[in-house]
């Protein structure tokens, strides 16, 4: 495998690890898809995470700008799914530091860790996992930015976009691969779904 993985190795490595699996699945936001993507699985395996995480740093690094400013950029993600990669691509990039937000009970805001906060000025890579809807990452941006921080760019190892999600069109953005899964609600017909059969309800992140 290449330095940064093409699209067909990531997939396979997803299939092979358990992490991307096809069926029926429910979403707690009410969508349901024919894939679910388990990154924890792929991230159990150490190796897997430093080849994904050098990978996506390099389609980084590739962008000029961003690589004149590495020593300074700080990596900020969302607890939990993306710390693993969030710490593997700032080694691999050999940037200044991570951290990152959470919340304390479902439904309150993201917030950081007491004393933690963006400094004005801060160069910020947004950094996670998975891109689905992108609404946590959007929020995660509007954080970075109330604390004067300047986000230069978003990068996920998987992009599986679903009808709900945030654009990010003024932001470079990097994925290693994408999924083009089916999404659809309870009142969308689903083809070959036999009767009785009941989909398997997941987690969102």
């Amino acid at each position: 495998m290449e330095l940064i993985p093409t699209q067909d190795e990531v997939i396979h490595l997803l299939r092979e690890t358990g992490a991307l699996r096809d069926g029926f699945f429910q979403f707690p936001d009410g969508l349901y898809s024919n894939q679910y993507l388990q990154m924890a699985l792929a991230f159990r395996n150490y190796q897997h995470l430093k080849t994904l995480s050098v990978g996506l740093s390099r389609k980084v690094r590739a962008n000029p700008e961003i690589r004149a400013i590495v020593s300074q950029l700080s990596i900020v993600t969302l607890a939990v799914g993306g710390l693993p990669v969030a710490y593997g691509v700032c080694e691999a990039l050999r940037a200044k530091r991570v951290y990152w937000a959470e919340r304390d009970n479902s439904g309150d805001p993201l917030r950081y860790r007491p004393f933690i906060d963006n400094e004005p000025g801060e160069k910020v890579l947004i950094v996670d996992d998975i891109l689905r809807s992108g609404k946590k990452l959007r929020e995660l941006r509007r954080l970075v930015e109330a604390g004067g921080g300047e986000v230069v760019g978003l990068a996920v190892v998987v992009y599986q976009p679903n009808p709900e999600m945030v654009k990010f069109d003024d932001l470079p953005f990097y994925y290693l691969a994408q999924l083009d899964s089916i999404f659809k609600t309870a009142d969308d017909t689903w083809p070959g779904l036999k009767p009785g059969m009941e989909p398997t309800a997941v987690w969102q992140g």
